[in-house]
């Protein structure tokens, strides 16, 4: 039986008048006797959910919610205050597991605060669609640069060589006509040490948090990092160009560690007080590294060295419309008020930003160089 029938059937037996409640008793008695294929894991939820409820009911829409695989806030509350919490025992405790399963729960575990949502993404998880938005991010990233590091034959500070500049991917402010530079300058790298550190990065916790929130979530987060990145470089250092992914990669970390912060009692990864310890250490650092080479550059350069700016408004990126996105598993986006708030920050910075390079350029007088 499919889900449209499965929802016909129970509307039809167990809500004929539409009063728009249905027993969990009766329900659970339906699931046996007509050998419904509907998920034990889901199951259990449900009863747990007609058990926060005083007459022991369960609203028809997060029936179909939950059937459908969609949870709204008002059902993860009931869940939250229900009777029993799901489920019996912790994932730690389920044996016999294949290799991509321990995997699947070690994400769970990395990535989620609470044993409801990580028992709810354990068993439903499906390996099909597979996280490719990072990983092809990543592999284009790598690719790009091994054919500029072949044809300057240069692999570390290659933004030194005049002829890395002229990529028409790279953003500089005298090509700020040519949109797609705010955003394709991810691709592009000063050399080894950032590439190296963007990749893991991506691959460590942006898979992860790909694998359990989705493609288009985690893509949005990125790819909204990189642009506010850029943008907020054209505003703040209006003389330097941009080069790196780190906008993006700095959106995922600050969105995954303050997700962790404000979740502190309920992670379960190991160690996470020194891994917190290192991965603001190791950020840090790469931020200071850019400081660095942008206002005491090593090499003798033609123009100012790429800005730093992208990794802290990806940062602020994270923190914001990033957590919102983290704490909202399961949950519609355009239900929590949150997430209107932070999109109209996003759109009126996107509409100031885009004024001050129309206009902001000729009225300051600003002088930057050449392009290339």
């Amino acid at each position: 039986m499919d889900r449209s029938s499965l929802l016909q059937l129970i509307q039809e037996q167990l809500d004929p008048e539409n009063t728009g409640f249905i027993g969990a008793d009766t329900f659970t008695g339906l699931v046996h006797s007509h050998e419904l294929p509907l998920d034990p894991a889901k199951l259990d939820m449900l009863v747990a959910l007609a058990q926060s409820n005083e007459r022991g009911q369960v609203c028809y829409q997060e029936l179909v919610d939950l059937i459908s695989s969609k949870r709204s806030s008002s059902f993860k509350r009931a869940i939250a205050n229900g009777q029993r919490a799901l489920p019996r025992d912790g994932l730690l405790d389920e044996p016999g597991l294949g290799v991509y399963k321990r995997f699947v729960r070690y994400v769970a575990y990395e990535i989620l605060p609470c044993e409801v949502d990580r028992r709810w993404y354990f068993y439903r998880h499906r390996s099909c669609p597979p996280p490719v938005f990072m990983a092809s991010v990543t592999l284009a990233q790598i690719i790009v640069f091994l054919c500029y590091g072949a044809r300057l034959n240069k692999w570390v500070l290659q933004t030194y060589h005049p002829e890395y500049m002229k990529s028409p991917l790279v953003y500089h402010p005298g090509h700020r006509a040519r949109a797609w530079r705010f955003l394709t300058y991810m691709f592009m790298h000063v050399g080894l040490e950032q590439l190296g550190f963007n990749a893991l990065l991506q691959l460590m916790i942006g898979v992860p948090l790909e694998m359990v929130h989705g493609v288009l979530r985690i893509s949005l987060l990125y790819l909204a990092g990189v642009l506010a990145g850029s943008l907020t470089v054209s505003i703040t250092d209006m003389r330097a160009p941009v080069v790196g992914g780190s906008g993006g990669v700095y959106a995922l970390c600050s969105a995954h560690l303050a997700n962790v912060v404000m979740n502190w009692a309920g992670m379960r990864c190991p160690y996470k007080l020194l891994r917190m310890v290192l991965a603001l250490v190791c950020m840090s650092s790469e931020v200071g590294r850019a400081v660095w080479l942008r206002f005491s550059p090593p090499l003798p350069s033609s123009g100012p060295q790429p800005s730093f700016m992208a990794h802290l408004a990806g940062a602020v990126v994270g923190v914001s419309m990033g957590l919102t996105i983290l704490r909202s598993y399961e949950e519609r986006l355009q239900d929590q008020c949150g997430w209107w708030v932070v999109l109209l920050a996003y759109g009126t910075f996107l509409l100031f930003a885009i004024f001050w390079n129309i206009f902001a350029y000729d009225l300051l007088g600003a002088h930057i160089p050449p392009p290339p």
